[in-house]
C-alpha cells in the first residue's frame, strides 16, 4: 500500500493519473447502478465512482457503510458538467475506482458525523468518532499550525526550547493544586505545576537568556468554557530586556501567529491602555473592543442625592456608581430587562436599575420611564443624560455598589448586551493592558494578595508603597487581550533578593516561610541574577478564538468535562488497595459512601 496523496488534496493536477487513496467512507450513494463514495481523510473529501463494469470492485462497494476504512486505486477524471463542487479542493474531479480494499469494517457509529445537534456528553464519551468530524479535524490542524508558527518565530528570535519538571513543589499561595503522593517519601507530596514560572526564572539566572516551552499546566479550580484542569501555555522568558522591549517582541509573536495560521494582518502597533483606564471605561481588564459601549462615571454626582441606593454606594470608600447607555435599548421588553437583572446578580449585584429615554428634552417622569426617576432631582437627571450622551430610544443601566461588584456586573453586562443587540463589529481587536496593581485585597483572608503573582516587579518608584499604600503600588505587568479574552499575561520579574523579600513581607509571608517555600529562589537571586521578564500565552484560548468555537474543549483533543472528568477513558477512577498502601494513603469514606 502506497498512498499517492491525501484525499482532500486531489485536484486537476492529477487528471488522467492513477492514484491510490486511503480514508474513511463519509457517505455512500447508489445512483441507478453507479455507486458514489465520498472518501474522507484529515485534508478533506474526494468523490470515488464505482462502476458495475468492474464487478469485483462494485460488489465490495455495495457492502460499504459509513466509517469503513478503505483503500482505493483508480483513475482521476473530470467531473461531468453540472456536477462540479466549488467548495472542495477536489470538487472538479472524481476518481474512477479500479480496485477497492476494505482495510477495516466499522460498527454503526454512535452518531452521524454531520449531525450538529449532539450533546457534549455524547461527543466526549465517543471522542474518537467526534474527532473524525471535519470541523474538529480543522480545529486541531489549526492548533498545530498556530503552535508551529510560534515555534518558528521564537526560534528566529533566539529562544531555545527547554523542558521543566512536571513534578514540582507545592506552593499553596496560588490556585488549588493537583497533588501527587510520593511512594518513596512517606507522607510527602509533589504538586503538578500551575506554571513553570520559577523554573524559567532559574533558567534566566543560569544564563540561557531566552527560553520558551509549549507545556502543560495544571490547576484544580472550578471549570468553565475557557478553563480546563490541564491546559497548554506558550511559556516565554527573556533576559536584559525592559517592559517595552518584551511587549514589542511578544506583539510580533501574536501578529505572526494570526498571519500564518489565519492569513490575518493584525493592527500594528496594538493599542495600549492602563488597567485603571479599562476598568473605568469598560469595567473589565479584558474588554472586547469590538463593542462600542462604555461606562459613564456617576459616583461624584450621586453623592449629592438623597436616593439611598445610589448615595450609599457613592459614599463607600471603595464605592462606585456608573451607568451603561445602550443605543436603541428602549425597545427592550420587561422580560429582557428582568433577564439582565438576573444576569448581573451572578456577579454580586443586588439588582439593575434602568431608565428608558423616551424624550431627552424632558428630564422628568414625562420623558423618562423608570421606577427610580421620581427619586432623582431634575438637574441630576439632566446631568446623567448629558454625561451618557443619551438619545431618544436609548436605555441607561446603573450599577451602584463596591467598585469591584459594579465593574464585574456592568463589565459583563456590557459584553452581553453588546452581542445580544448586534452592536459588536467584525474583525480582531487586540489590546495591551498595562500598569496593573501589584496587590489586591482578599476579603476572605483579610490580607493583601498578589494581583498576578508575587514575583512581579514593581513600577519604578512604587517599591516604597508596599507597606504605606499597597493599594496604589503598580506593577510592571501586562496582559494581551483579544476580542474580550485574555490570551496572554506577563511581567518584568523581581531580580533582586531584597526586593523579593519585601514583596513576600507585604503579602504576609513570614521570613521563616519565605525560606521554607522560596529559599531556592532567594538564594539564586543573590548570584548575579540578570534583569528578566516574560509572558505566557494560553494556546487553548488562542485557538478557540481563531476557530470561533464556543469552548476550549473544541480545540483540545481529549478534554475534561466541566466536572473534570474524561468520559472517553472514565477518569478519574478508583485505584486498588495495594496501590494506596504503596503510597501510604487511606481513603476516607465520603458521606454518600457511608449512606450506601
Amino acid at each position: 500500500m502506497k498512498r499517492t496523496d491525501y484525499c482532500g488534496r486531489i485536484d486537476r493536477r492529477f487528471l488522467d493519473q492513477t492514484v491510490t487513496l486511503t480514508g474513511w467512507v463519509h457517505r455512500r450513494r447508489d445512483h441507478g447502478g453507479v455507486i458514489f463514495i465520498d472518501l474522507r481523510d484529515r485534508e478533506g473529501l474526494v468523490q470515488v465512482v464505482c462502476d458495475p463494469d468492474r464487478a469485483a470492485t462494485f460488489t465490495i462497494a455495495e457492502s460499504l457503510r459509513n466509517e469503513y476504512c478503505i483503500e482505493v486505486t483508480g483513475r482521476v477524471r473530470p467531473r461531468p458538467p453540472g456536477t462540479v463542487n466549488a467548495s472542495l479542493v477536489s470538487g472538479e474531479i472524481e476518481v474512477l475506482a479500479h480496485e477497492l480494499v476494505v482495510l477495516n469494517a466499522s460498527a454503526t457509529p454512535p452518531f452521524q458525523l454531520d449531525d450538529e445537534n449532539l450533546s457534549e456528553t455524547v461527543r466526549l464519551t465517543h471522542r474518537v468518532i467526534d474527532l473524525r468530524r471535519p470541523q474538529m479535524q480543522k480545529n486541531l490542524l489549526l492548533r498545530y499550525r498556530t503552535a508551529m508558527s510560534a515555534r518558528r518565530y521564537l526560534d528566529a528570535q533566539g529562544f531555545i526550547d527547554i523542558e521543566t519538571p512536571m513534578l514540582y513543589k507545592s506552593t499553596p499561595e496560588g490556585a488549588r493544586e493537583f497533588l501527587v503522593p510520593s511512594r518513596l517519601h512517606h507522607g510527602q507530596f509533589y504538586a503538578l505545576p500551575q506554571s513553570p514560572q520559577l523554573f524559567k526564572q532559574m533558567l534566566m539566572v543560569a544564563g540561557f537568556d531566552r527560553y520558551y516551552q509549549i507545556t502543560k499546566c495544571f490547576r484544580d479550580e472550578d471549570l468553565r468554557a475557557d478553563r480546563q484542569p490541564e491546559f497548554t501555555q506558550i511559556d516565554i522568558e527573556t533576559s536584559f530586556l525592559g517592559e517595552l522591549e518584551i511587549r514589542a517582541l511578544m506583539e510580533g509573536l501574536v501578529r505572526t501567529m494570526w498571519k500564518e495560521a489565519l492569513g490575518v494582518d493584525l493592527p500594528d502597533p496594538f493599542p495600549i491602555a492602563t488597567y485603571a483606564e479599562v476598568m473605568h471605561k469598560y469595567g473589565s481588564d479584558k474588554p472586547d473592543l469590538r463593542i462600542p459601549l462604555e461606562l459613564t462615571e456617576l459616583t461624584d454626582l450621586m453623592r449629592t442625592v438623597d436616593f439611598k441606593v445610589f448615595r450609599a454606594a457613592a459614599d463607600l470608600p471603595n464605592g462606585r456608581v456608573a451607568a451603561l447607555r445602550v443605543p436603541g435599548g428602549g425597545t427592550l421588553t420587561r422580560k429582557e430587562l428582568d433577564d439582565y437583572a438576573a444576569f448581573v446578580k451572578i456577579y454580586g449585584a443586588g439588582g439593575l436599575a434602568y431608565i428608558k429615554v423616551n424624550d431627552v428634552t424632558r428630564a422628568n417622569e414625562e420623558g423618562l420611564q423608570s421606577p427610580v426617576v421620581k427619586f432623582l432631582p431634575e438637574p441630576v437627571l439632566r446631568e446623567i443624560l448629558a454625561r451618557t450622551q443619551a438619545a431618544n430610544g436609548d436605555v441607561i443601566f446603573f450599577g451602584a455598589d463596591r467598585d469591584k461588584v459594579v465593574n464585574d456586573a456592568l463589565g459583563a453586562l456590557r459584553a452581553k448586551v453588546g452581542h445580544d443587540r448586534g452592536l459588536a463589529t467584525e474583525g480582531w481587536k487586540p489590546l495591551w493592558v498595562v500598569d496593573f496593581p501589584m496587590f489586591e485585597y482578599d476579603d476572605e483572608r483579610k490580607a493583601w494578595a498578589a494581583r498576578h503573582h508575587p514575583f512581579t516587579a514593581p513600577k519604578d518608584g512604587h517599591e516604597d508603597r508596599f507597606s504605606s499604600d499597597p493599594a496604589h503600588a503598580l506593577a510592571k505587568a501586562y496582559d494581551v487581550v483579544m476580542n474580550g479574552w485574555e490570551i496572554g499575561g506577563g511581567s518584568v520579574r523581581i531580580h533582586r533578593s531584597d526586593v523579593q523579600q519585601k514583596v513576600f513581607a507585604a503579602l504576609g509571608i513570614a521570613p521563616d516561610d519565605q525560606r521554607k517555600k522560596f529559599g531556592f529562589l532567594l538564594d539564586a537571586l543573590q548570584y548575579g541574577a540578570p534583569p528578566h521578564g516574560g509572558i505566557a500565552f494560553g494556546l487553548d484560548r488562542i485557538v478557540t478564538l481563531m476557530c470561533g468555537a464556543e469552548s476550549i474543549r473544541d480545540v483540545i483533543a481529549f478534554p475534561k468535562t466541566q466536572r473534570g472528568q474524561d468520559l472517553l477513558v472514565d477518569a478519574p477512577s478508583a485505584v486498588t488497595e495495594p496501590q494506596l498502601r504503596d503510597l501510604h494513603i487511606r481513603v476516607r469514606a465520603s458521606d454518600s459512601m457511608k449512606a450506601e
